[in-house]
């Protein structure tokens, strides 16, 4: 116990307490030093004290780390304490060690951590349905959602009730409708393209508000003296009608909501549809904090973080004495193994240099390993057309057999699989954008798929950037030109669906301003990893075969001028 009590003491110096209680009417984010955390670790209070946790996104070795998740428990249970685990959605998809198991090393570690609930956060669903639930059959804790129903029928238990010493607290799930938009909308659907899963979706949000007052009514009539709302909802405008801004001012009876999806760290109090005040918190991604709501044994709630912002993680730093640092090994030993199997093969090789002379050619010419890498987005989005950049391509294929590491070592950046719509006349302008340079290498240098053109390097470039290299505009003629789609010439005024990730289509990656106001029909859906593994063993059979062997045409070069 002294070496337990040693040990917070170490961790207290370095955490930064963010917190929200009964006296605040508005939303706040204050912020109170170790010495609060000191003040509230040693008064003897004997409290409920939920800890949460969600977005951890694979993370589980990034900042407190599930040791630090532990360790902060224990301290509360030892100081008389009743300590709830529970989890926001998010956790099973992102970092390496989840993609390659599809979530199920992450299951394993949060079954040894001890969570108590969990619930359904939009990616959940990327390794597909049926796989989701293979991992909740795994998972020793239960998944709940009031929301999430196939064919109107839910699923789950939309609430679940813990009596802790005579004291009943009702966790309601609820997950985002914007799953439908953010996963891949194929896992939500029969063989025909009906969707059969849904999350009570309606366009005003009505339907989700009925199913979550519906659940808290429930809990209520089930003798529930507080309602947690366990909710991935987020705080982001494009986001409405089913924020959890949205969900508070629509319904009433719930206490507080402890929130994720949109990775922030607010503390916040707004009142419900009826005038009183409920508590939101969300404890941001990949461990950055840890979230709790304390109800003391007079009734009052307050809720607020536990911060780590150290670069390194709680661990390294500390020294942190956990069964999870044994649990986080022992995984860490199974994924090498994993890293080392074999998944498919080449008949070919996919380079990024040109053989003959050992310069890199994947950021200003088309290539077969572009082509592969682009090919396996508009594969799997279905989208018209989709582009990667070849900065994004970081290391070749080589024939014979290809691990799960050889992909990972294609795409390590864990950017994700978007899809927007763009008119003609944007992808003109991303075409011209990335011809910019040439024949100087550019990270941002397209690698097409379902698209072909002519690039006109005589054509002296009228592309416009501001200061910091982002797009603007392109002043003069353009150097690409005679751009199909399939066998169709690109018609600017038309609208055309385009893959990519995350990095380029969304967040203005590499200077690509012209796609990230678009509507995105498929937002953030899986990892660049995911999309080559399930492209090749299931798009290709496995096998990636002689299509590969050399560039397809897709980039023609027009050196002079055709009078």
């Amino acid at each position: 116990m002294r070496k337990l009590t040693v040990l917070i003491l170490a961790l207290c110096l370095l955490l930064s307490f963010t917190s929200c209680s009964k006296s605040d009417v508005s939303p706040t984010n204050n912020v109170t030093h170790a010495t609060k955390v000191s003040e509230d670790s040693e008064s003897g209070s004997k409290d409920i004290v939920i800890l949460f946790t969600g977005d951890v996104h694979g993370g589980v070795d990034s900042g407190w780390t599930y040791s630090g998740v532990d360790v902060i428990r224990k301290q509360l249970i030892a100081k008389g304490n009743s300590v709830i685990l529970v989890d926001n959605g998010d956790s099973i998809q992102g970092e390496p060690l989840a993609t390659m198991t599809e979530g199920g090393a992450i299951i394993e570690l949060m079954n040894a951590l001890g969570y108590d609930i969990a619930t359904i956060g939009n990616h959940e669903f990327d390794y597909g349905m049926e796989r989701f639930m293979e991992l909740v059959d795994m998972a020793n804790f239960p998944y709940i959602s009031c929301n999430f129903n196939k064919l109107g029928e839910l699923i789950f238990s939309p609430y679940i009730i813990k009596d802790i010493d005579g004291t009943k607290i009702a966790f309601v799930g609820i997950t985002t409708p914007w799953t439908l938009r953010s996963s891949t909308p194929a896992h939500f659907m029969d063989e025909e393209g009906n969707y059969i899963y849904g999350f009570m979706q309606g366009k005003d949000g009505k339907e989700l508000y009925a199913a979550v007052q519906k659940a808290v009514d429930g809990a209520r009539a089930g003798g529930a003296d507080y309602v947690v709302a366990m909710a991935h909802l987020g705080n982001i405008d494009e986001l409405k009608p089913f924020t959890y801004a949205d969900v508070i001012e629509n319904t009433t009876g719930i206490d507080v909501i402890v929130d994720g999806h949109s990775h922030d760290l607010d503390q916040v109090t707004m009142k419900n549809k009826a005038g009183e005040i409920v508590y939101r918190s969300a404890c941001g991604t990949k461990l950055e904090a840890i979230g709790y709501v304390r109800i003391t044994a007079d009734g009052e709630i307050n809720t607020g973080l536990y911060r780590w912002d150290n670069e390194e993680n709680a661990v390294e730093v500390l020294g942190l004495d956990s069964v999870m640092n044994a649990a986080y090994k022992k995984a860490k030993e199974e994924f090498g193994a994993l890293l080392a199997e074999v998944v498919a093969t080449s008949v070919v090789d996919l380079p990024i240099k040109d053989p003959a002379t050992d310069v890199r050619i994947v950021r200003n010419q088309e290539t077969a390993i572009g082509n592969f890498c682009a090919d396996a987005y508009r594969h799997i989005s279905g989208a018209d057309i989709a582009f990667i950049n070849g900065g994004g391509v970081r290391d070749e294929l080589r024939k014979g057999d290809i691990t799960r590491e050889d992909i990972l070592n294609i795409h390590p950046f864990g950017n994700m699989l978007c899809v927007c719509e763009a008119t003609g006349q944007e992808i003109l302008d991303a075409l011209e954008f990335s011809a910019h340079a040439w024949p100087i290498e550019f990270g941002g240098w397209l690698c097409p798929s379902g698209i072909s053109y002519e690039v006109h390097t005589y054509i002296h470039s009228s592309v416009e950037t501001d200061e910091t290299g982002m797009f603007v505009g392109v002043k003069g003629e353009y150097r690409v030109k005679n751009v199909y789609i399939g066998d169709e010439p690109l018609d600017v005024s038309k609208t055309y669906t385009v893959a990519g990730h995350s990095y380029m289509l969304k967040n203005m990656g590499d200077g690509y301003t012209m796609f990230a106001d678009n509507v995105f029909i498929q937002d953030s859906v899986m990892t660049d990893v995911q999309v080559l593994i399930k492209y090749i063993t299931e798009g290709l059979g496995g096998v990636i075969g002689q299509e590969y062997a050399q560039p397809q045409g897709r980039i023609t070069f027009v050196e002079e001028k055709v009078e």
